[in-house]
């Protein structure tokens, strides 16, 4: 019975020892995992005074920890600044492809665009200088192609009137016929286009004063009647031509030259005095005083040198531009005499260089009767009236007749008016291939409608042929 005792009594302690063994082993583990957390907790406190925190920066994914009983919370990172507008710089894109377009760098803040998905920069636009305007139309452009192409090329204004004097619009090339020597010619250029004008402006000072100061009053309707585009010259006539200005536009310098030409006078009315105690100072015994013999008294020999006038005009003219409209305007009584050109040398130089004339004519020319003689020639007296034949041979028609201030001045802007739109038409002449003679060609133009009349002019002289 002991023996069994003994025995029992050892494994019961070994029962008990290994019970306890075992929570021995559970009560370190414990004190094992327990001992590091409670130096973890009561480390910082001591480690942040040794060395310095180390921030990392917050992730905008991350969980914050929650409040610690024994460390205060740490401060909310700030967030990072944001640009302000101007200093965003947001990668520019093609509209189409939406791809990054790499541009060179530049520190010019106003080169940066302000929005990434703006489409690219429009292309600059030209303007013209205010007062000027754009003539450079196709009808222009293809006008300056055939000039300069073709060097025989040949213009013919064309003026279409009812049988009430108005101008007549709205007609096509198909309307018109145009033979040159009885030959119809092909059309290589129509317009009905206004076009820019070269006028020169010429002014007859040697008609009685009466006539002379009523034109001088108009001067600044004259202005009136040009358009900021065109360009103007002017010359003035008597026994001699001069010329006062040079081709410019109508600004205020050409009315600060006519009003000084306001000033201008005419020759006095009436015949010249030849006799009597006026003519030539005091007399005695029929003998002027401090003469020995009697003097025999000449009137003065007048001169009206329109021809010399038109030739100057037109040679400024001939050296304008070819695709402007060149006018000569002349406000005069027609007469000429004097002058050193004849008509049909003047004539030849405006028919070769594309010049047409227009006139107002005052003073007796504008009298119905005195038409009728215009064409009369005295000897040693002049031509009464030339302006009708320079007019109809240019294509200008028949001169515009007034009296009265007011007339003269509503002249001016119809004239300026219908030189402006005209028809134009164009062609190149067939040449032959040894040209014997620079004759004169004419001209003669057909309108395909009944009771209308036509103003152009008769024919051109044909430039030298080359050699």
């Amino acid at each position: 019975m002991s023996v069994e005792t003994a025995a029992d009594k050892t494994k019961l302690w070994r029962s008990a020892d290994g019970i306890t063994i075992l929570i021995f082993a559970l009560t370190l583990g414990c004190l094992c995992a327990f001992v590091p957390a409670l130096a973890a907790q009561s480390s910082p406190s001591s480690n942040t005074q040794s060395q310095p925190a180390q921030t990392q920066p917050a992730k905008s994914d991350a969980i914050p920890d929650a409040p610690s009983a024994v460390q205060p919370p740490s401060a909310t990172p700030e967030p990072p600044p944001i640009p302000r507008p101007e200093e965003k710089k947001p990668v520019e894109r093609d509209p189409w492809t939406n791809q990054p377009i790499n541009k060179p760098a530049t520190t010019d803040a106003a080169s940066t665009p302000s929005d990434a998905s703006a489409p690219p920069a429009m292309p600059s636009v030209k303007t013209v200088p205010p007062g000027s305007s754009a003539r450079r139309t196709s009808g222009d452009d293809q006008l300056q192609t055939l000039i300069k192409v073709h060097t025989n090329f040949v213009q013919v204004p064309v003026t279409v009137r009812n049988s009430d004097g108005r101008m007549v619009d709205g007609l096509l090339s198909t309307d018109f016929v145009v033979k040159e020597n009885g030959v119809p010619q092909k059309l290589t250029f129509f317009s009905a286009d206004p076009f820019a004008l070269s006028v020169a402006v010429v002014l007859d000072q040697g008609m009685p004063d009466t006539a002379v100061q009523k034109v001088n009053q108009t001067f600044s309707s004259l202005v009136g009647a040009f358009a900021p585009y065109d360009e103007i010259s002017l010359y003035t006539y008597s026994s001699t031509v001069s010329q006062v200005s040079d081709f410019g536009a109508p600004t205020q310098k050409l009315t600060a030259l006519l009003n000084q030409m306001k000033t201008q006078h005419g020759h006095s009315n009436g015949p010249p005095m030849l006799g009597g105690p006026l003519a030539n100072g005091p007399i005695i015994n029929g003998v002027p005083v401090g003469s020995p013999t009697e003097p025999v008294n000449t009137p003065p020999k007048e001169a009206h040198v329109l021809n010399d006038a038109i030739l100057q005009a037109a040679l400024s003219l001939s050296k304008r531009d070819r695709t402007r409209r060149k006018i000569i305007f002349v406000i005069s009584d027609g007469r000429e005499l004097g002058s050193k050109a004849s008509y049909s040398d003047v004539l030849r130089l405006l028919l070769s260089n594309e010049i047409e004339v227009k006139a107002v004519a005052v003073e007796a020319a504008a009298l119905p009767i005195y038409g009728k003689l215009e064409r009369l020639h005295l000897p040693g007296q002049g031509y009464g009236n030339l302006l009708p034949k320079y007019t109809w041979a240019t294509g200008g028609g028949a001169p515009y007749s007034e009296l009265s201030r007011s007339a003269i001045e509503d002249t001016y802007a119809q004239a300026m008016s219908e030189a402006r739109n005209q028809y134009t038409l164009g062609y190149t002449p067939s040449r032959p291939k040894t040209p014997t003679t620079s004759a004169k060609r004419e001209i003669e133009v057909l309108v395909d409608r009944p009771g209308l009349k036509i103003s152009a002019k008769d024919g051109y002289y044909p430039a030298p042929a080359a050699r």
